[in-house]
C-alpha cells in the first residue's frame, strides 16, 4: 500500500502555507517516514525545468512545449524521487501533480483536457496519488493574494497571467473534481490557514489511519 498524497489549488490559494504547516503536525504523529517534494521540480533535473517553464523572461513559450516540459520533469521526478520514496514505505506529500497539469494547460491554455491527460498517462504510467487535498478558492481572491503578498519581482510566469486565465484554471479544477471521486478532499482555502491545517489532518488521518502512532 501506497501513502501518495498530493495538495492541489489556484496560485493566491495558500498550498505553501498549509504544507508548512502540516509537516510538523504530520511529523508529531506519523510512525512512517514523510517526504515533501514539490512539482514542478522536486529533483536535480526536475528543478532546472522549473526554471525555464517559470521564467517571467519566457512569454513566447508555446503552450504544448509548456506542457511537455511539465511531463517531462514530472516523469523525471516520479522515477527518481517519488517512487522509491513509496517503494521504502514513506508518505509523500507533494505540492501539485497532475491535476495541475489538466488544469492549467488543459483549461487554463485552453490545449485541451484530454491531449493534456494523455501526455501526462505517459509521464506516470497509471500512478495517481492516493489522495488529493483540494485548496478551494475564486480566481480573484487568488490573484488578490498574490498582488498583496508577492513583490513583482517574485510572481512567476504563470502569476502574471490575466484573470481569465486564472478563472478557467479554477472552472477546470471544478471539472477534474467532479470526476476524481473519493480520492479528492476539497478544503475552503477562505478560511484561516489554522483551520485549513487542522481539517487536512482529520481528512490524512482518516484515510490512512494505519501510518499514525496510536493516541
Amino acid at each position: 500500500m501506497s501513502y501518495f498524497i498530493t495538495v492541489e489549488g489556484p496560485d493566491g490559494a495558500g498550498k505553501t502555507t498549509l504544507i508548512q504547516g502540516l509537516v510538523d503536525r504530520l511529523q508529531a504523529d506519523l510512525q512512517v517516514p514523510l517526504l515533501l517534494t514539490r512539482e514542478p521540480g522536486g529533483e536535480p533535473l526536475a528543478e532546472k525545468i522549473r526554471g525555464v517553464i517559470l521564467d517571467p523572461k519566457h512569454t513566447d513559450l508555446d503552450p504544448r512545449a509548456e506542457a511537455l516540459l511539465y511531463a517531462a520533469s514530472r516523469r523525471q521526478h516520479l522515477v527518481n524521487k517519488i517512487l522509491p520514496a513509496l517503494a521504502a514505505g514513506k508518505m509523500v506529500l507533494c505540492d501539485r501533480y497532475v491535476d495541475s497539469s489538466i488544469a492549467y494547460q488543459g483549461y487554463g491554455r485552453e490545449i485541451g483536457a484530454q491531449g493534456v491527460a494523455a501526455i501526462n498517462e505517459f509521464a506516470i504510467e497509471g500512478k495517481l496519488p492516493d489522495m488529493t487535498l483540494y485548496l478551494d478558492l475564486s480566481a480573484q481572491e487568488g490573484i488578490d493574494r498574490i498582488q498583496a503578498n508577492r513583490e513583482e519581482a517574485q510572481q512567476n510566469r504563470l502569476d502574471k497571467e490575466a484573470i481569465d486565465f486564472h478563472e478557467r484554471v479554477v472552472a477546470g479544477y471544478q471539472i477534474i473534481n467532479a470526476q476524481a471521486g473519493d480520492r479528492l478532499v476539497k478544503i475552503d482555502a477562505s478560511q484561516s490557514p489554522d483551520r485549513m491545517q487542522a481539517q487536512a489532518l482529520v481528512a490524512i488521518k482518516a484515510r490512512f489511519p494505519q501510518c499514525f502512532k496510536n493516541d
